[in-house]
């Protein structure tokens, strides 16, 4: 590709956007392998611990979730994909997912008549577990099968489900990968019944393969969900690009359209950014966008370090505090105070604030609750947003 005599906005190669795939994924090699190797085990029945991805906001959790189902699908498995959020219920998401999951396995004739059966246990589990109005749309035109999933309790009855979604998959002559995101979102209860299911097909070496992604605190929520956890998932830290491959995650896709950087505004563009995948994409785009090219110059960077910062105050950052109560932005405020991007002690906090911890607890409890903050450990609190500190100071 010949040399760009200006930098062409239609093919600016980053990709700044929840869960969007950048123009090249580095740095994410072993994952990728771990969840190919778990895979393939599984098909020959095997045991392999599902993943959990955890990490700060805008790492690539997303991505690499998005990536593990494509590798499923060259292997020949189904992949299903759930979002957790504060209002979802568990058991009426897994419906939905299983239900669409059994019916393409029903197609294939192998395992046509173990899928009827699964979709009998899967009315079964519907009538119990989810309310009218969200059975709606979970029509199952098959009579119901008794005894397998329909006890009331949601462990067992989980655990049910997933074996019936795991015997047929093996029927098939396939697997099953289910991604689910944003998982500390999920009630105590319902993370327990999830781990209890997961349990049980591990027991049994089904292929149905659970993966999922959440903020730093997730494994302390699931070891208290389950003290077995532990030994049932592979917890994987996603944090932020080493130097080589945060140079390469901007210097090659700006090469590969022809274009360049000027050494001193790689530099800058790698401090600013601070290797976080999704800043990196961010800080690329408006660098791309403002370069009149075919060379990003220093003083171009800096305008474009200027009007990334102006595009994530308005969406990234802001989006993050605009449900928040009064009571919520102050204590935000007394923590990015302290300085530094923490961990914050909340006896500092509280002080910061003229208030005692037992004052200012339910407000912690709420903003980690929101996905705002998390504990590190136990008496800290840290925000789950990359520099998040820096925008509380110059906007809240």
């Amino acid at each position: 590709m010949g040399i760009l005599p200006a930098m062409d906005r239609v093919r600016n190669p980053f990709n700044p956007g929840a869960g969007t795939r950048p123009p090249l994924l580095v740095g994410r090699d072993p994952q990728l392998e771990a969840m190919t190797v778990a895979i393939r085990r599984l098909a020959l029945g095997r045991f392999e611990r599902s993943m959990l991805l955890t990490g700060l906001r805008g790492v690539g959790k997303t991505v690499l979730l998005n990536e593990f189902g494509s590798i499923a699908e060259r292997e020949g498995w189904v992949r299903a994909h759930l979002e957790a959020t504060e209002d979802i219920r568990l058991p009426t998401a897994l419906a939905g997912i299983t239900r669409r999951v059994l019916l393409e396995l029903s197609l294939k004739e192998r395992s046509k008549d173990r899928a009827r059966r699964a979709l009998g246990v899967l009315r079964s589990f519907i009538k119990v577990h989810v309310p009218l109005g969200d059975a709606g749309t979970l029509t199952i035109d098959f009579e119901s099968y008794p005894g397998q999933a329909d006890s009331g309790q949601l462990d067992g009855d989980l655990a049910g489900l997933f074996t019936e979604l795991g015997e047929t998959a093996r029927a098939a002559g396939v697997g099953v990968l289910i991604t689910i995101d944003e998982i500390q979102y999920l009630p105590r209860a319902e993370l327990s019944a999830l781990i209890v299911g997961l349990h049980r097909i591990s027991q049994l070496g089904l292929p149905v393969l659970v993966t999922g992604a959440g903020l730093p605190s997730l494994p302390g929520l699931a070891g208290e969900a389950r003290s077995y956890a532990e030994r049932l998932f592979t917890y994987v830290n996603i944090g932020t690009l080493d130097p080589p491959d945060a140079r390469r995650a901007l210097v090659q896709p700006v090469e590969d359209e022809g274009a360049s950087w000027h050494a001193e505004a790689i530099d800058l563009a790698l401090r600013d950014t601070e290797g976080y995948p999704y800043f990196l994409q961010e800080f690329g785009k408006q660098a791309w966008n403002v370069a009149g090219g075919p060379e990003i110059q220093p003083t171009e960077m800096q305008s474009a370090t200027t009007l990334a910062i102006d595009d994530l105050d308005r969406g990234f950052f802001r989006a993050r505090v605009d449900k928040t109560t009064d009571a919520e932005r102050e204590y935000l405020r007394a923590m990015a105070s302290l300085g530094g991007s923490g961990p914050y002690r909340s006896g500092d906090v509280s002080r910061r604030m003229g208030k005692r911890t037992t004052q200012t607890g339910p407000v912690r409890d709420s903003l980690i609750k929101r996905g705002l903050c998390y504990a590190p450990r136990h008496g800290e609190l840290a925000f789950t947003v990359p520099m998040f500190d820096a925008f509380v100071r110059r906007s809240l």
